[in-house]
């Protein structure tokens, strides 16, 4: 059996332009910061960057998202260890401050079909609906999460989807499946229906 021919740099190339807006919505949805989201991210195309930049093209999809997956995974590891250690130092501190970050990056509305741009209020409804649906996604359990912006955002199959999470394809189905209901579940009760 022939193997794929590799990836050119060229590909690589067009293949982190691509995907970089979605892994970066993807790791804020995650980690809800949004400059530890574009850490993130940038490692993660640089990881792949020099470890893998020899496989094939076709590789490269899964082989980002289990590498974003463990960078985000990486992320809370030592957000963990941080918080256990920062009271211990807490008293060289002037004041607690917190840290305030944009949740959500703003939303594109995008002229539909050479139509006339939305009125006002439809922009901002749209505008309303779509924060609701990115809030609701935000409420999901991680995996359940996850597997759904992987399936339905990144458009991966169930065995790409499997890859990248380390689990079987049926845990990919049953947490998509779950994200599915919670959704319509949280989506129709503020009388949003898709």
């Amino acid at each position: 059996m022939k193997e794929p021919p590799l990836a050119t740099q060229r590909e690589l190339s067009d293949f982190l332009a691509e995907v970089e807006r979605r892994a970066f919505k993807h790791a804020m949805y995650a980690v809800r910061d949004e400059a530890a989201a574009l850490d993130i991210v940038q490692d993660a195309m640089l990881r792949l960057a020099e470890k893998y930049h020899d496989r094939p093209a076709e590789e490269l999809p899964p082989l980002f998202q289990r590498i974003l997956q463990n960078m985000v995974r990486d992320h809370f590891r030592r957000s963990k260890i941080r918080s256990w250690w920062t009271p211990l130092f807490s008293s060289f501190k002037g004041k607690d401050e917190e840290d305030h970050y944009d949740l959500l990056e703003s939303v594109e509305i995008q002229e539909q079909g050479g139509r006339h741009p939305p009125v006002p209020e439809q922009e901002l409804n749209q505008k309303q609906v779509l924060a609701e649906i990115e809030q609701a996604i935000e409420k999901l359990p991680a995996r359940q999460r996850e597997a759904f912006l992987l399936r339905y955002w990144e458009e991966m199959d169930v065995a790409e989807t499997a890859a990248a999470m380390g689990c079987s394809e049926g845990s990919v189905k049953t947490h998509c499946s779950r994200a599915v209901h919670a959704l319509s579940a949280l989506l129709s009760a503020k009388g949003i229906t898709l």
